[in-house]
């Protein structure tokens, strides 16, 4: 489950869901569960993600791979897609409550999204 911090309500719809789902026919059901798989084995590693940070640059030759592929090989777009595929994740994660926002680090803006395990969730 995701809870936004800034708008202070739980989140059930993907943002930009035109583009993710015109993205996500582009990729295969098994190229999207192996992400998956990988993604909430990192995700389940940490309470605190931060989206941009967990597939690493150079996604060649890596299990994100196809995610640039199904963007038409352009690097903005399949970080956005990526994004999405977190936000989708946690979203329907049952286990832990997540809660979300944009962050700085160093005086920094951080690109992407940072998602953190609440431990008393806000009832629903």
């Amino acid at each position: 489950m995701l809870y936004s911090i800034d708008s202070g309500k739980y989140v059930t719809q993907v943002p930009h869901k035109k583009d993710f789902d015109k993205w996500m026919k582009n990729l295969s059901a098994a190229d999207y569960q192996s992400i998956a798989d990988t993604l909430n084995e990192k995700i389940d590693e940490s309470d605190i993600n931060t989206a941009g940070w967990l597939p690493g640059h150079d996604w060649t030759g890596t299990i994100y791979e196809p995610i640039y592929e199904a963007c038409g090989r352009n690097q903005v777009l399949s970080g956005m897609f990526f994004g999405l595929i977190v936000f989708d994740l946690l979203m329907r994660k049952d286990d832990k409550t997540w809660g979300f926002g944009r962050f700085e680090k160093d005086g920094k803006q951080i690109a992407s999204m940072t998602y953190f395990v609440l431990d008393n969730p806000p009832a629903r």
